[in-house]
C-alpha cells in the first residue's frame, strides 16, 4: 500500500473527551460506537481488563467496516494476554482487506478502569454507587489504566498497549461529593471522576500522562502508530470554518 494514501481515523468510542483529545492533537476522527457488552470480560487484573475491552471495541468496528478482515481475528472474551503496562505489541493476520474508500483506514479502541484499594472500578452503577466511591477515594490515590488497540484495516495488523497514571484525590467534603454526584458527570466515566471537567478541582495531582486519565494517551498513540509504520504527523488535519471539510496537512511520503 502506498504511504501517500489519505488516512481515515476511526474512534471506536462515544467518549467526547477522547474525541476532543484527538482533535486537539490535530486529528479529526470519525466516530463509530462499538456496542461491545463490557460485562463479557472477567478478570482480576485491571490492565488485562481495559486492554481486552479496547481490543474488543476495535475488532467490533473492524467487523462493521471489513467483515473479511475481522473473520480471521480471535475475538474470544477470555482473559486478555497482557502486553505490559506502557509497552506496545503488534500482531498481523496476513489477510488483506479494504473499506472501499480509497483511504488507509485505522481504528482505535480504548477503555479505562481505575484500580483502587484492590478493586477494579469502571463507571458507577448509580448516584449512590458514585457517592460511596468518593467517600472511599477522597484523600487517597488510585491508578487509572487505559487500554489502547490500534488496527490497520488494510492488513489486519494491530498494535496495542496499556498506559497507567497514578491519581491522587483531594480530601473533599461530603457537600462537595453530593454536589459533584448531582451533576451526573461521575456516572459517565471510569472511576467516577474526570480531570478535564467538573472533577478537575478534586484531583490534587497525578503521576503520569494526563491523557491516560482522559482516556487516550497521545504519546502512546504515537508509539502505536510507529508500530504500524506511520507517523502521527501523517494524521494531522486542518478543518475549514464550520467544520465542513478536512484537508491533510501531515507529511506525505512517496
Amino acid at each position: 500500500m502506498s504511504d501517500s494514501l489519505p488516512h481515515r481515523f476511526v474512534l471506536a468510542s462515544a467518549s467526547p473527551a477522547r474525541r476532543k483529545s484527538l482533535q486537539a492533537a490535530g486529528i479529526e476522527p470519525e466516530v463509530l460506537v462499538s456496542g461491545v457488552d463490557e460485562s463479557v470480560v472477567v478478570t482480576d487484573r485491571a490492565e488485562d481488563l481495559c486492554l481486552e475491552l479496547a481490543r474488543l471495541k476495535a475488532l467490533a468496528v473492524l467487523a462493521r467496516l471489513s467483515p473479511a478482515a475481522s473473520a480471521s481475528e480471535d475475538t474470544g472474551t477470555g482473559k486478555a494476554a497482557s502486553t505490559g503496562t506502557g509497552s506496545a505489541a503488534s500482531t498481523g493476520t496476513g489477510s488483506a482487506a479494504s473499506t472501499g474508500t480509497g483511504q488507509r483506514t485505522l481504528i482505535i479502541g480504548c477503555d479505562s478502569v481505575l484500580a483502587f484499594d484492590g478493586e477494579i472500578l469502571g463507571k458507577p452503577a448509580d448516584p449512590a454507587d458514585a457517592t460511596r466511591r468518593w467517600l472511599r477515594m477522597r484523600g487517597r490515590s488510585g491508578v487509572l489504566h487505559s487500554g489502547h488497540c490500534l488496527i490497520d484495516v488494510a492488513d489486519g495488523r494491530r498494535a496495542e498497549a496499556v498506559a497507567s497514571t497514578t491519581v491522587h484525590f483531594a480530601d473533599i467534603s461530603d457537600d462537595e461529593i453530593a454536589a459533584y454526584v448531582a451533576t451526573g458527570e461521575p456516572l459517565a466515566v471510569a472511576g467516577a471522576f474526570t480531570i478535564d471537567g467538573l472533577g478537575g478541582p478534586f484531583v490534587e495531582r497525578i503521576e503520569g500522562d494526563p491523557g491516560t486519565v482522559v482516556g487516550l494517551s497521545m504519546p502512546l498513540l504515537r508509539r502505536l502508530l510507529a508500530e504500524l509504520g506511520l507517523q502521527i504527523t501523517d494524521l494531522w488535519t486542518t478543518v475549514a470554518p464550520g467544520g465542513q471539510s478536512v484537508e491533510p496537512i501531515g507529511n506525505v511520503r512517496s
